[in-house]
């Protein structure tokens, strides 16, 4: 029996370990934290458990490739779905725009706001009607497709191909533009800097108003956990804590990986299971670039990291007159020296037991790119310095909703503000980042097998293999990356 070291117990390296155990090899996990999940995790403070990750998971509508992929790792298998009626409200000069799951409902609403701009509203509906009928891939990938199972993945793409082809090029904010009422392009544009492309909100409304963008109940860690007890069900074997830090290579092989408490381990295969930059960088001392990742790496113009700060706040009472996830502008404030005047918060009424009885979980995610990692980054030097200012953004944050909301006024409290440095810290996440390389107008997605030039036996997988990453991503590389291992060892690839 094959050996796999999976370096990296987030949901690609469970979703490895799964499928691995599943097709005859025997697989372990070193994990550096003591609980698995890397960024899709959550934690609790003074009663409340604080959501860390998921907003809208990609596969939670029965019956469609990618929900039966999450069934099958036990992350969805029995799961209840909670279906908030709109993606997002947004408050703009006394108008407030829904982005409803209802497509009907939006487009009335819409209508009712802006009448006159009713061909791009149709059109902007019609859009995203189209892109509904398009399901993630999942079977294999394509380095492993025959030449007709190319065509067929083609022609299923059609659609997808059409709006990435007159919108991939095009950036959120001159899409915007093409409406009339300030309403409807402040909404639009808010979704992504200046310079991103205006394809990502066609394809995510597309997955919401089919259903096929929810959220599980429990959350974030306990998805997690659902898959780690599936593959310890499996039996896999898990290392927490133990961190890898350098893996020992020579003659196109790795043979060890050597933790930081000491001990070492041996394998047929290492699967790195973390983030690319970790692997590159760390792990591999830079003695084996990958030049598609250093041409991003190098460019962070035109392929920029996601982080955030989060926010997280107990409310005592109920939240019964607010959608799900609110974006209103606010009195500015900075962070930085960067203005904020626009705060989005979310509130976790429908989880009950995130909170306390009487009480309620807020967050609040503000996003953050280059410049404001580097910020954070020369702050965290200081300890004092990084946790004073942490502090100040969490009393920015609490007056903001208090004044903007007079009736939460007094029974608001913080219970934590996470930053870039806490995701690097505790997920080696490369500068705090959620996601990998962003859409823009610029930039050119990259589709990665995973292979390392130079090893023969090593294999990265996660969401930095494609676009757009995110669990749905690490999910399905986790998967693919034992359908390559399984097809060098010429065995056939078992998935349910």
């Amino acid at each position: 029996m094959k050996k796999i070291i999976i370096i990296g117990g987030g949901i690609a390296g469970l979703s490895a370990g799964i499928f691995a155990q599943k097709n005859g090899f025997e697989s372990f996990i070193l994990e550096k934290n003591h609980r698995l999940g890397g960024e899709c995790t959550g934690w609790d403070r003074d009663g409340y458990h604080i959501d860390g990750c998921i907003h809208w998971l990609v596969g939670t509508k029965a019956g469609t490739p990618i929900h039966d992929l999450w069934v099958t790792v036990g992350a969805l298998d029995g799961v209840k779905i909670f279906h908030p009626e709109s993606f997002l409200a947004f408050e703009h000069d006394g108008v407030t725009v829904h982005l409803y799951r209802d497509l009907n409902r939006l487009r009335s609403s819409w209508l009712e706001i802006s009448p006159e701009d009713r061909g791009a509203i149709e059109n902007f509906c019609q859009m995203i009607r189209q892109l509904q009928s398009y399901e993630t891939p999942v079977e294999k990938p394509e380095d492993l497709m025959t030449l007709m199972e190319r065509i067929r993945l083609m022609l299923s793409q059609k659609d997808a191909g059409i709006i990435m082809q007159k919108y991939g090029k095009t950036s959120l904010k001159d899409y915007s533009n093409t409406f009339k009422h300030p309403a409807l392009r402040a909404t639009l544009a808010s979704f992504l800097p200046e310079g991103y492309s205006a394809s990502f909100i066609f394809f995510a409304l597309a997955a919401f108003t089919r259903g096929q963008a929810s959220i599980p109940y429990g959350g974030s860690r306990a998805l997690a956990m659902r898959m780690v007890k599936r593959y310890l069900s499996l039996g896999g074997a898990i290392e927490a804590p133990c961190e890898a830090v350098d893996l020992d290579t020579g003659n196109k092989k790795v043979h060890r990986v050597i933790c930081h408490n000491g001990k070492t381990f041996e394998a047929d295969y290492v699967i790195a299971a973390c983030d690319a930059h970790i692997l590159y960088e760390r792990l591999l001392k830079g003695k084996y670039p990958d030049r598609d990742f250093q041409k991003r790496y190098n460019n962070p113009a035109d392929y920029p990291l996601a982080s955030q700060i989060l926010v997280a706040l107990g409310y005592e009472g109920v939240i019964d007159n607010l959608p799900r996830s609110l974006s209103f502008p606010t009195t500015p404030f900075e962070i930085h020296q960067s203005p904020i005047d626009r705060l989005t918060i979310t509130h976790y009424g429908h989880e009950p037991a995130f909170a306390p009885e009487g009480y309620i979980l807020i967050t609040c995610a503000v996003n953050q790119f280059h410049a404001d990692y580097d910020a954070w980054d020369a702050l965290s030097r200081d300890s004092d310095a990084y946790y004073r200012e942490k502090e100040k953004i969490g009393k920015a944050v609490l007056r903001a909703i208090e004044t903007h909301f007079p009736w939460m006024k007094g029974k608001l409290t913080i219970l934590d503000v996470a930053t870039p440095k806490t995701y690097e810290r505790y997920c080696n996440a490369y500068r705090g980042a959620f996601m990998p390389f962003l859409p823009t107008i610029r930039g050119k997605m990259m589709a990665h097998t995973g292979q390392v030039k130079g090893l023969d036996n090593l294999y990265l997988t996660g969401q930095w293999l494609q676009p757009p990453g995110g669990l749905p991503v690490a999910v399905i590389t986790g998967k693919d990356t034992i359908m390559r291992l399984c097809k060098q060892e010429k065995k056939p690839f078992i998935c349910r």
